[in-house]
């Protein structure tokens, strides 16, 4: 092939690029949309979004519920296994007092066995409320169980006696203290 003849191919090459080139921008403005359509396509690409959005705070909605029920049945377990000892220290205990006649050796038994219940609780956050008696009737501590005479004219109002002591459990009152006050 002369070089005349290579011109003229590439001549040739080039017209039929640039042809096709016209024919993919006829297509390419068919193929844009008016804006009707393309205002469909966002909105259902936004629908879409949507609903995958949704389906996943659903999903992450039942997965927190689930685990919220998981930890209420759970709850517990920290501060059971932890008086499970006191569990054991008495069965061992009730077997004790079956052979045994020492009566202060039992009372010893049932007093350590007391304490160690107590560290535990207050290991947990349980403190006991401190005694009422002879101080003013407060109904944010006390629950009147009873109301008597007073003896004196100076304890009228007062805290007579505690039938039951209260708590609190890391700062809340779980039970209020019991208590007769005077008339």
């Amino acid at each position: 092939m002369s070089k005349k003849e290579e011109k003229q191919e590439e001549e040739i090459n080039i017209e039929e690029q640039q042809e096709q080139v016209e024919a993919s921008s006829e297509n390419d403005q068919q193929e844009k949309l008016s804006p009707e359509e393309e205002l469909e396509i966002k909105v259902k690409e936004a629908t879409d979004k949507y609903l995958r959005l949704y389906s996943e705070f659903d999903n992450f909605r039942k997965r927190t519920q689930k685990e919220k029920v998981e930890l209420y049945k759970t709850a517990g377990e920290d501060v059971i296994s932890a008086l499970l000892p006191i569990i054991d220290d008495f069965e061992r205990a009730q077997k004790a007092m079956e052979k045994s006649d020492d009566i202060q050796g039992v009372k010893d038994g049932v007093k350590l066995i007391h304490d160690k219940l107590i560290n535990i609780l207050k290991q947990k956050g349980l403190e006991a409320v401190e005694s009422a008696i002879g101080k003013d009737f407060d109904v944010e501590k006390h629950e009147a169980i009873t109301q008597i005479p007073a003896p004196t004219e100076k304890e009228k109002g007062k805290v007579i006696d505690e039938v039951e002591k209260g708590y609190h459990l890391n700062g809340k009152v779980i039970r209020y203290a019991k208590v007769v006050v005077g008339q």
